[in-house]
């Protein structure tokens, strides 16, 4: 019985590439032969490589006896059920610190495009506006503005760090406080929201499914309060986000993230004071090699020596 390498969901050209030649990997079928698929290759197995488009629970875990590692091409990895991962030693690794300045630099993009409306303004001159109608309207300063940064890990620093050349004022809440950032910490997300002018999300999924980013978090931003999420679709109350927006109970969002990707509801498409990128915070040709690099380092070391090279969860299979 051989070593079988899966790949489950879409992972970039250069991953697959390379899953294909060197490791001749499979790919999980999503539709009705997906049961016939796992009859055949499941016992053989080793490794899972994703990239966060399926989410992996302890059902695809369960069916997959040899399973010992899940290598995981991105930072957050919140599509995979850590707990059972956990529990029934599965490793677990991710891609960390290679995206970290390319993500941080998209955060303060963000920032700029949404609180300066620089993207509605570039729409309004290539409708032909500016000369039909004159000048834009005013927008907010970026300069001196109050930051909060939820998840101060390493993209949040970075993101905090870049934001103090603008003479941010920077505040966070994370897990724990942080005594040696300088920065003030607040003691809940709530807390963060109603004292900032910007919220920026860097942190990982909330408990139990639930979005840590929720209406009440929303609703503590305030109408003067802008949205920037460069983590995870599922960390924001979706819903609430544009509930509140269309109401005007919120300035405006930047994001480069939904919570059903690709598919982003019309109303955000709609709104002159919403930014929505399509989830390319660390799509940049240097970072993704580095990324798939350090996944493959991942595969190649777990396959030779039991291990991962960045583990979230350490192998014990």
């Amino acid at each position: 019985m051989g070593t079988t390498v899966l790949q489950v969901g879409g992972v970039p050209e250069s991953l697959a590439a390379a899953l294909t030649a060197k490791y001749d990997a499979l790919v999980l079928p999503i539709n009705s032969a997906r049961e016939d698929f796992l009859a055949e290759h499941a016992a053989s197995v080793r490794v899972i490589v994703d990239a966060g488009q399926v989410p992996i629970g302890a059902e695809l875990m369960g069916a997959l006896p040899s399973l010992g590692a899940i290598v995981h091409f991105g930072d957050g990895y919140d599509t995979i059920d850590i707990d059972t991962a956990r529990r029934v030693g599965i490793g677990v690794s991710n891609t960390p610190d290679v995206l970290t300045d390319t993500v941080a630099d998209t955060a303060v993009g963000l920032v700029l495009m949404t609180m300066r409306r620089f993207a509605a303004a570039e729409r309004y001159v290539r409708a032909g506006r500016w000369q039909a109608e004159g000048p834009y309207p005013l927008a907010w300063d970026v300069t001196g503005s109050r930051v909060g940064i939820l998840g101060l890990g390493r993209i949040g620093s970075a993101i905090a760090a870049r934001l103090t050349g603008f003479n941010c004022v920077i505040s966070y809440h994370s897990r724990h406080e942080l005594t040696s950032s300088g920065y003030r910490y607040a003691p809940s997300a709530v807390d963060l929201a109603k004292s900032v002018d910007v919220l920026v999300v860097a942190t990982g999924g909330g408990k139990d499914g639930q979005p840590l980013v929720n209406r009440d978090v929303l609703e503590a931003l305030g109408p003067d309060g802008y949205l920037i999420n460069i983590a995870r679709g599922s960390v924001v109350d979706q819903e609430a986000l544009v509930e509140l927006l269309a109401r005007g109970r919120l300035a405006g969002a930047g994001l480069d993230v939904v919570a059903h990707e690709p598919v982003v509801p019309q109303q955000l498409r709609e709104m002159d004071n919403v930014v929505v990128l399509p989830h390319v915070g660390s799509a940049t040709a240097a970072t993704r090699a580095a990324m798939t690099a350090l996944a493959l380092r991942n595969l190649d070391q777990y396959l030779t020596h039991g291990t991962l090279t960045t583990p979230v969860v350490a192998p014990t299979r």
